[in-house]
């Protein structure tokens, strides 16, 4: 059965920092793209970052560029998302989401979704 699983939310001050994780299971990580979404209260499910299985390009919406990285280790089958620097405003359920080779920001042309995992900052 084809799984992701995320791990390594939690509360955290302003500034301070959280490592999520994306564990998948059932299926080859290797030619999957690997994306990160975050959906706030209220609001619409929106594309964090990504990283293609292609060439290892990744990408990072404008809001978290150069506080978020993201990598993957393909031995494990897992991806991560580093965040540092933490806001208010990133608070949101993480969702990891594969698609066979190249990332996309819509949500709607990912294949694998896991059940997403809780980041509050506090101010």
């Amino acid at each position: 059965q084809l799984q992701l699983v995320e791990s390594g939310g939690g509360l955290v001050q302003a500034g301070g920092s959280l490592r999520l994780s994306c564990a998948a299971s059932g299926f080859s990580f290797d030619y999957y793209a690997i994306g990160w979404f975050r959906q706030a209260p209220g609001k619409e499910r929106e594309g964090v970052s990504c990283i293609s299985s292609s060439d290892g390009s990744t990408y990072y919406t404008d809001s978290v560029k150069g506080r978020f990285t993201i990598s993957r280790d393909n031995a494990k089958n897992t991806m991560y998302l580093q965040m540092n620097s933490l806001k208010p405003e990133d608070t949101a359920v993480y969702y990891c989401a594969a698609r066979l080779l190249d990332c996309s920001r819509w949500p709607g042309l990912y294949d694998y979704w896991g059940q997403g995992t809780q980041v509050t900052v506090s101010s």
